[in-house]
């Protein structure tokens, strides 16, 4: 799959400002921007980082460029989801898509493991689509407890959260300029654990209809919580509730948000 995507890379590269992709050398593995003569071969797909992140900060920094990106399935909600906030422009955006195995979707619980390119202006995807894997199990055992079990459950987690802002930081969907996170009315500067359950149900109720479900949150956490029961919940309510998936259809708007009829969103959203 590798040599499919660096074939495809080196094909569109003459037309692009450059492919963001991960690139291995002796020092380590990091975000690249590959341009046209630089060597392929130190392309890589692992480790997981989102790269949506990096795409944006480049079309901020460069309006008229034209980059692709190489995308999960998870990285291809998130570009979606920003596109929505005008955190990315699709119609200067090449995707190259890759799908997951089996085993890397079931480490992520991932529901949709290849990316779904249905109304993306330029895309290809590499690689066989595999099956979703089954749903968190932590998610069912915490159904069937109790509203006080649940508090406690709840309690117990975040007790442990040193406010490191991990999650945060590594989630493409959080790029509000001014963090409620960071505001003393909110939280508390200087409080370990942050009072419960302010500092993570604020940031959930950002996330719940931005969530795509790439579980980056709960894998940076040095303390282990496991964050996407709560989004993995927050993701269905927002699902029943309003009919939304996050990530799903480039064309859907996201209900949580104010939407201008010339394309401009406010509220949460910053204007790119």
């Amino acid at each position: 799959m590798r040599e499919q995507i660096c074939k495809l890379v080196a094909e569109k590269l003459p037309e692009l400002a450059g492919v963001v992709a991960l690139r291995q050398t002796a020092v380590g593995t990091a975000p690249y921007l590959f341009r046209e003569g630089d060597d392929l071969s130190q392309l890589v797909l692992e480790p997981r980082y989102p790269l949506p992140s990096v795409v944006s900060m480049l079309q901020k920094r460069y309006p008229e460029a034209r980059f692709g990106v190489v995308a999960r399935g998870c990285d291809a909600r998130a570009l979606v989801e920003m596109a929505k906030r005008n955190q990315i422009d699709p119609e200067r955006l090449y995707l190259v898509g890759f799908t997951c195995s089996a085993e890397q979707a079931a480490e992520c619980y991932c529901a949709a493991p290849a990316p779904d390119t249905a109304g993306w202006p330029q895309a290809m995807v590499v690689g066989v689509p595999v099956a979703g894997a089954p749903p968190n199990p932590l998610v069912a055992q915490y159904e069937e407890m109790s509203l006080a079990e649940r508090r406690a459950f709840w309690q117990q987690q975040f007790a442990k959260c040193i406010k490191c802002y991990g999650c945060r930081n590594i989630c493409p969907e959080c790029f509000c300029e001014a963090c409620a996170l960071e505001d003393p009315l909110w939280v508390e500067a200087g409080m370990l654990a942050p009072p419960f359950p302010m500092f993570h149900l604020v940031r959930a109720m950002h996330m719940a209809s931005r969530c795509v479900a790439c579980r980056q949150c709960e894998l940076v956490c040095p303390a282990h919580i496991p964050l996407t029961v709560l989004y993995d919940l927050m993701r269905r309510d927002i699902g029943e509730l309003l009919g939304y998936e996050p990530g799903a259809d480039i064309a859907a708007a996201p209900p949580l948000s104010l939407t201008l009829a010339d394309g401009m969103v406010h509220g949460q959203d910053q204007l790119l």
